[in-house]
């Protein structure tokens, strides 16, 4: 036997011993082998008994020995493989209908895409009975989405459904917008504004919350019905209500309180803090151009001669530790 033979049964596969090689070097030279061939060379088609021959073995090309050798095993891995492709198959029949059917489940945390978002939305604030909780961030909104939100919320007014919304203190100088508030105030609703609003949400009943899934908030959103997550939420619009200010209409006045001063303070906080005049535009829902005007008049009563220097009086002077009124 070959030496190398053990180690062969233990791989599976048979390979050549250096009595191999030098047997097989002389059968080649030969044409035919001389003496007791080694099993090596046997078990792998190197050398073949030569038909009518008898006993007699001649050498045999590598190449057509390895063809010999591993037909069977391609054999074997086709057969593997057009197995595993049809259990591809099959797992890929039985994943559309899962998608399929949880699509069409009511799942109690959904991703709404597209053109899914504003049906689904409709849907819930239309079957509100008790309560519409909604927070709009990004200042005052576009005529054309208050024209589409004023029938539907004074419904809701008709109703007896109670509603809240917080908006941006940045509405307060936004007509369209306080056209809308004054309108849905004078049937029930209650609006207030704050510095900042972390985020859209949208809350139904206490039941069904919608919130943004991504930057684009017309490309996708989450639909909430799990409980836990909906009172979290409704946890966080509470603390934001109880720090918002309430917009009211005095008699005589068209316009609520614009408080100036304190939005005023808030683009300094800002400032301050190194965000640029984009970012603090987005946070508090105002232009660049507004947030450099606040900037310019703090800058003017205070006597500043460049931002760095308004940032030290600032400091200095405590201009942020008490609202001001002159501010």
């Amino acid at each position: 036997m070959c030496p190398s033979q053990d180690n062969c049964a233990e791989r599976g596969t048979p390979q050549l011993c250096d009595r191999g090689i030098e047997f097989y070097r002389t059968a080649l030279a030969e044409g035919e082998a001389v003496g007791e061939a080694p099993e090596c060379l046997l078990a792998m088609g190197l050398l073949r008994p030569l038909p009518g021959s008898g006993d007699r073995l001649v050498p045999v090309p590598p190449d057509i020995a390895a063809t010999g050798l591993a037909r069977p095993l391609e054999l074997a891995v086709l057969a593997h493989q057009e197995r595993l492709a049809a259990l591809h198959t099959s797992f890929h029949a039985a994943e559309h209908t899962y998608r399929d059917v949880m699509r069409r489940a009511k799942l109690p945390i959904r991703l709404l895409a597209g053109e899914e978002i504003n049906p689904a939305l409709e849907k819930a604030v239309a079957a509100c009975s008790e309560e519409l909780l909604t927070a709009q961030p990004g200042g005052g909104r576009g005529p054309e989405q208050l024209g589409d939100a004023l029938p539907r919320d004074l419904a809701l007014a008709g109703r007896g459904v109670r509603q809240r919304t917080l908006y941006q203190h940045t509405v307060r100088s936004h007509g369209p917008t306080l056209a809308y508030i004054e309108q849905v105030t004078a049937q029930g609703a209650q609006v207030r504004t704050l510095n900042e609003v972390f985020d859209r949400v949208i809350i139904c009943d206490r039941s069904t919350a919608f919130i943004p899934a991504g930057a684009d908030r017309q490309a996708a959103a989450m639909l909430i019905e799990l409980p836990p997550l909906v009172e979290y939420l409704l946890k966080i619009f509470e603390l934001m209500w109880e720090r918002a200010e309430p917009v009211t209409y005095q008699q005589g006045h068209h316009r609520p309180r614009l408080l100036t001063a304190r939005t005023r303070q808030n683009v300094l906080r800002l400032m301050v803090n190194g965000y640029t005049d984009e970012a603090i535009a987005s946070r508090l829902g105002m232009s660049t151009r507004t947030v450099s005007s606040h900037i310019q008049k703090a800058s003017e009563l205070l006597g500043s001669r460049s931002r760095g220097h308004l940032g030290y009086i600032i400091a200095r002077q405590g201009v942020l530790d008490e609202p001001l009124d002159e501010l």
